[in-house]
């Protein structure tokens, strides 16, 4: 393997982190944004900077388990990582232009498998780690939808004497510290997924030991830094989905909603369990609405978002595989 190809490689490798910022900002301000309460250029800013904040906060354990423990280290070649790569970023455009709310994450880990399994078969899935994705990939919106309606309740509850209006002030305050810590845990656990996969790609070429503890620090730099910048330029077509078409949010339900879903976050990256934001705050968000009322949620909406989650991990399968044929012609 050149230097060259690996030079490529990790330049792809920082290109889908700073898409996987660009298109999963929405997770973390769309609440923001659509109550009003930060403009979206102070959201984004505000978002970025938490989303590199995060290095000093988590353990690389997420990364750990896309690097270790998704498929079989001994396959792992450029061609493997070049058809994962041109996988998950294919799905990930296509997502953004139609505004729909999928996984980053969903998408990385099926571009894996249709690489994967292109070059060797299912013989080279790593079971155990697939399965506790695949978990989480049900669980995580779950974990959401009962955090989110459950603070919703709570607050409901204690705040039932108070004025529309101080609920309104107070909440306004405290959704800038649940946007924040949303995106502490977006950072800490989307950021990861790229550094397992340069962290792949470094071992299969010599340049780490599979023994290692952790990636190079170089590479744990970058990512923060390219998930970050891609925060930076936002997803907007997403945020309004996120934000509006999917129930109606005011600053309590988006404090709610933001608090439940970082909530989960923050636990799946402190077991090391690559989770999607997207889902997290998606369940979340519906959890907020349907505490309210079953019918103050967009059911058709979530429907659609729903299919979305369904196909991306075979899609970006289906196209890693055919990029892996392609790399294997031209690399």
């Amino acid at each position: 393997m050149s230097l060259y190809v690996i030079i490529l490689l990790v330049t792809l490798a920082l290109l889908f982190d700073f898409m996987n910022g660009f298109h999963d900002a929405a997770n973390a301000i769309a609440t923001v944004v659509s109550t009003g309460v930060l403009k979206p250029s102070q959201a984004v800013a505000m978002a970025a900077l938490f989303n590199v904040l995060a290095f000093f906060v988590f353990n690389l354990s997420v990364a750990k388990t896309i690097g270790k423990g998704t498929i079989d280290p001994l396959i792992i070649d450029h061609y493997v990582i070049f058809g994962a790569l041109v996988g998950a970023i294919f799905w990930n455009l296509v997502t953004w232009y139609f505004g729909i709310p999928s996984s980053s994450s969903h998408a990385l880990i099926g571009g894996l498998i249709g690489a994967a399994v292109a070059k060797e078969g299912t013989d080279a899935l790593i079971a155990a780690g697939l399965y506790k994705i695949i978990l989480f990939i049900v669980l995580s919106p779950l974990l959401g939808f009962v955090l989110g309606s459950l603070m919703m309740l709570i607050v409901s509850w204690v705040f039932v004497k108070s004025t529309p209006l101080k609920v309104d002030k107070w909440f306004r305050r405290l959704q800038l510290v649940s946007a924040s810590v949303f995106s502490l845990g977006h950072g800490g656990n989307d950021a990861q997924k790229t550094m397992g996969i340069i962290w792949m790609l470094l071992i299969a070429a010599g340049y780490s030991s599979a023994n290692d503890a952790a990636p190079p620090s170089w590479v744990v730099y970058s990512c923060y830094a390219a998930i970050g910048a891609g925060t930076l330029f936002g997803g907007w077509r997403i945020v309004k989905t996120m934000g509006q078409k999917i129930t109606k949010l005011k600053p309590v339900g988006g404090f709610c909603a933001e608090t439940g879903g970082a909530a989960t976050l923050i636990m799946a990256t402190i077991f090391g369990i690559p989770v999607s934001t997207t889902h997290t705050i998606t369940g979340a968000i519906v959890g907020v609405g349907s505490a309210q009322k079953m019918s103050a949620v967009r059911w058709g909406v979530a429907g659609n978002i729903v299919w979305a989650w369904i196909l991306t991990i075979p899609a970006s399968a289906f196209v890693a595989a055919i990029a892996w044929w392609i790399g294997t012609k031209l690399l």
